[in-house]
């Protein structure tokens, strides 16, 4: 065991340690995070307009603090773009991580000296605690991989601008710089593909040991070693052992990966986003992500089911229940405050608070009342592979309520196959069976004759990342959309059709 190895571990168990008493008073730890927030904010332009000065407790803060998004917020992050000081914040924020998705174009998410630490601490003790729980330290001594935007910052009013995985590739400690790839230079390539096919050349010899990213576009980047050499990856990678993913559920990828490797790898979920980090994967034993509750951001939920209604249930974290679809809303020292994330999230345990991404508010498939959400289609895609075999690459759901004549309407799966279940009728009954099992709607629908079963239109190889080159989204942080409530994105992927 090296040197480097072995202080790895010693670290790893100081880190673990200092996590669980945190874990282990989570409603004082959110408690004391909502007082230093409320108290920090209280002369900004934001805390006075919302009489921080007399807020003593949540019921207070519910009262003066609206739920919003980004659109609703933004006049007041305008007023931080055009260089004005203490506005969300104390100061000026140290970065502005541009994002897109909004109806008026770009987002520019305010990063401060207060919130940036935590971002690259959360994915630090990610690797830790799986140290710490595994005694495995030994890739540490190997190269590691961290797919990401160009680091090429520019700046606005005098702050700097970019993409949140370009920024944090600033921050990457000392002791790893040695062990890290790409170079800056190739780090640096805008284009998508031309940089992946730099990285291939430039990890083909090393001792890769850690790979991260978007599992999506971390499959490209297998696909083109796999192209270029003929090898298995892990033949490629001998000692790769650790895939670390964010953005979207592994599970659909997990098969097309193990081919693409040729072995299993153990893998690390994180839950991190241009407006905190929020939570990660401390144990392999357990479902669900840890989340961080001591990291400058203050949470409450509202029941999915009850928004946008009126008045809808704003619960801290001491009142919220295992398996129930919650909307994330969020308060952080990068001065985000009430604001609507749009992510819904569901607890697998209160004792320590772990959470799954079970989807985005916007993003689910209810043109018949059905409301089904990413969670459930990514799990009946995954029960579809284990019975009949099979991997994707790439796959959407949207609904078809206009049919051909005599036909009922129906769910159409466009799903980008790497290889093609052996019976694909039985396969997409399968997957209808498994989607019924989960949503009673769903089911109901179906028994009542109201919907026929799901329809597959298959994608040809590469159609998705086709599709996402023309609307320029290809690789980063980008994400297709797993569901629509519309035939938008169906109709542009059938340009792609097999």
């Amino acid at each position: 065991m090296s040197l480097k190895s072995f202080a790895a571990k010693i670290f790893a168990g100081s880190v673990y340690r200092s996590i669980q008493r945190w874990a282990g008073r989570p409603v004082e730890t959110q408690e004391k995070v909502f007082r230093n927030l409320v108290t920090a904010a209280a002369s900004t332009a934001f805390g006075r307009d919302h009489h921080f000065g007399q807020i003593r407790t949540h019921a207070d803060f519910v009262k003066n603090v609206p739920v919003r998004d980004y659109e609703e917020l933004r006049p007041y992050v305008d007023r931080v773009v055009s260089g004005e000081e203490n506005v969300l914040w104390k100061g000026k924020p140290l970065y502005f991580a541009k994002t897109s998705g909004t109806t008026s174009g770009a987002k520019y998410i305010p990063l401060t000296a207060e919130s940036m630490p935590y971002h690259i601490r959360a994915a630090r003790n990610a690797i830790l605690c799986y140290i710490h729980e595994t005694g495995n330290s030994r890739f540490v001594d190997g190269k590691m991989i961290f797919l990401q935007g160009s680091p090429v910052l520019q700046e606005k009013n005098g702050v700097k601008l970019g993409r949140l995985s370009g920024i944090v590739a600033h921050y990457v400690p000392k002791y790893l710089q040695k062990n890290r790839m790409p170079s800056w230079e190739t780090n640096c390539i805008e284009d998508w593909e031309t940089k992946v096919s730099a990285i291939v050349e430039e990890t083909l010899s090393e001792n890769m040991t850690v790979i991260s990213g978007i599992p999506s576009w971390v499959q490209m980047y297998f696909e083109k070693l796999q192209a270029r050499t003929g090898k298995k990856v892990g033949e490629i990678f001998r000692h790769f052992e650790l895939f670390i993913y964010g953005g979207v559920n592994y599970e659909p990828y997990r098969a097309r990966f193990e081919a693409l490797i040729g072995r299993k790898v153990d893998s690390i979920e994180l839950f991190p986003a241009s407006e905190g980090f929020f939570a990660f994967q401390d144990s392999r034993k357990e479902k669900g992500m840890l989340l961080q509750l001591d990291s400058g951001i203050f949470y409450e939920f509202i029941p999915a089911d009850e928004f946008p209604g009126e008045n809808p249930a704003r619960l801290t974290i001491g009142e919220v229940r295992p398996g129930v679809n919650y909307l994330m809303i969020i308060s952080t020292n990068a001065g985000l405050w009430g604001y609507n994330l749009g992510d819904t999230v569901q607890f697998t345990s209160v004792n320590p608070y772990r959470v799954i991404v079970s989807g985005r508010i916007k993003h689910f498939t209810s043109a018949f009342g059905e409301h089904v959400i990413a969670k459930e289609v990514e799990q009946a895609m995954k029960e579809g592979i284990a019975g009949f075999g099979g991997s994707i690459n790439e796959f959407t759901v949207a609904p078809q309520t206009d049919p051909s004549e005599g036909e009922l309407p129906y769910h159409e799966w466009l799903i980008e196959f790497s290889e093609e279940p052996q019976d694909l009728e039985g396969f997409a009954k399968r997957v209808d069976q498994a989607l019924q099992g989960q949503n009673s709607y769903y089911y109901d629908l179906i028994s009542g004759n109201v919907l026929s079963p799901l329809k597959i239109t298959k994608i040809r190889k590469g159609g998705f990342a086709g599709y996402m080159k023309s609307i320029g989204k290809l690789g980063g942080q980008n994400k297709v959309q797993r569901l629509s409530n519309d035939r938008k994105l169906a109709e542009q992927l059938y340009e792609y059709r097999a």
